[in-house]
């Protein structure tokens, strides 16, 4: 069995959360580290709650997506060039806040957006159109935003899910999204046990009613659980049901 424990002096060698989770984890003793349950005055981890942008898949852009948009202002129009490309997704990724004004109306589709998907597509329309893109331009980049083969897998995903399922570790995606991604999954040949889509069970994170959804799909105690995410206000808030917490930052792939 694995465990969690609060020493952060362990190695994490034969950590499956390891690579790029092993210097959030190893540096800050508030986080607990993984290791084969060998010491005494330990708890058995029988679930992994794993968020899913930032986490376990990134929106990574391709440069093709913005071929010939521009950004319309009171100053005219300029190119998409990747400083600006860098600010769209930024927006269009980044799991709490809000980067553009908004009426009470547009506030209230933001607020509710991984609840349904239109107010998802409402959302998120708005906020590129705000950033200075045209209607079509806005929805062409929407649109790559909710296919799930837009999402690039972290390297070591599929690593680290296989292998805490070898262990006997359950495992679900507790994700604020409007659309499906189990296809992303598929093509990465990734296996979670549950997803628990926010769109699905018509609760978002930080509400403690999602994490308990995942931990009763999942058969397991909230103190036998660990959620892992790269959102200190979303994810974290498991703790409020008695998970633990691990904090990732939310990496460029190829980082």
């Amino acid at each position: 069995d694995f465990v969690v424990r609060g020493n952060d002096n362990d190695e994490l060698l034969d950590c499956p959360l390891n690579n790029r989770h092993r210097i959030e984890v190893s540096a800050l003793p508030r986080f607990h580290t993984w290791r084969q349950c060998d010491d005494r005055n330990v708890s058995p981890i029988r679930a992994v709650l794993f968020d899913y942008s930032g986490t376990l898949f990134r929106l990574e852009q391709d440069d093709s997506w913005f071929e010939g948009m521009e950004l319309v202002d009171e100053d005219g129009r300029r190119a998409v060039d990747e400083h600006v490309q860098a600010e769209l997704m930024r927006r269009l990724t980044q799991p709490t806040g809000r980067s553009v004004d908004m009426t009470p109306e547009a506030y209230h589709a933001w607020l509710n957006r991984d609840l349904a998907p239109h107010l998802h597509r409402e959302a998120y329309l708005h906020v590129l159109r705000e950033s200075g893109l045209t209607d079509h331009h806005a929805e062409a980049l929407y649109q790559r935003v909710i296919d799930p083969a837009s999402w690039t897998p972290y390297p070591d995903t599929v690593e680290v899910l296989a292998s805490l399922q070898s262990r006997g570790v359950r495992t679900a995606v507790v994700s604020n999204i409007a659309f499906d991604v189990r296809p992303a999954f598929t093509t990465a040949g990734a296996h979670a046990d549950e997803f628990v889509l926010s769109f699905e069970v018509g609760s978002m994170k930080p509400d403690p009613r999602i994490f308990e959804v995942a931990l009763d799909r999942l058969g397991v105690a909230p103190e036998d659980a660990v959620m892992v995410g790269d959102s200190e206000e979303n994810d974290g808030a498991a703790r409020a049901v008695g998970c633990d917490f691990v904090l990732v930052d939310p990496l460029p792939v190829s980082e």
